[in-house]
């Protein structure tokens, strides 16, 4: 299914400033495919010859693409197999051009442990470019096991 490398960091285990990063390149197979599966066939994204008379002057890969690999990390690496988005805020800070190689980074802000939550900045990078800023929040996993509504 995937060759991304996929780790558990329970909720007893994290602390502050603990980051993990993920890598790719958004090639033109990947927005095609995105775009098939979103249903957002936006020319920006498709349509070289569209995209060249937009302010980008070339096609973009999709926000929400860059942005899920913010998903990648925190669903596989960091609190990784197990967690369970809460929330994600996202700013896009300058476009992703199809072909780019995208880092994403995540970094632990906040440990809730009583209520199994953690709040990591979130960032994605084209070189040392900063692409996407965001704040999410994860349902960690514990050694204890899953809540149930009775405790």
């Amino acid at each position: 299914m995937s060759d991304v490398e996929m780790t558990t960091v329970y909720i007893e285990d994290i602390e502050v400033g603990q980051t993990a990063s993920f890598e790719k390149r958004l090639d033109e197979a990947a927005v095609r495919a995105f775009a098939e599966i979103s249903g957002d066939a936006n020319p920006v994204h498709l349509d070289a010859d569209f995209a060249a008379t937009t302010r980008f002057g070339r096609p973009i890969v999709h926000g929400l693409l860059t942005a899920s690999l913010v998903s990648t990390i925190v669903g596989t690496r960091l609190p990784g197999m197990g967690s369970i988005y809460v929330s994600q805020t996202l700013r896009f800070r300058r476009p992703v051009y199809v072909g780019d190689v995208v880092r994403a980074e995540a970094t632990v802000r906040e440990v809730h442990r009583a209520r199994r939550r953690v709040v990591l900045d979130t960032r994605c990078f084209v070189g040392d470019t900063l692409v996407l800023e965001g704040e999410a929040v994860m349902l960690a996993p514990s050694r204890e096991g899953p809540r149930t509504r009775t405790n």
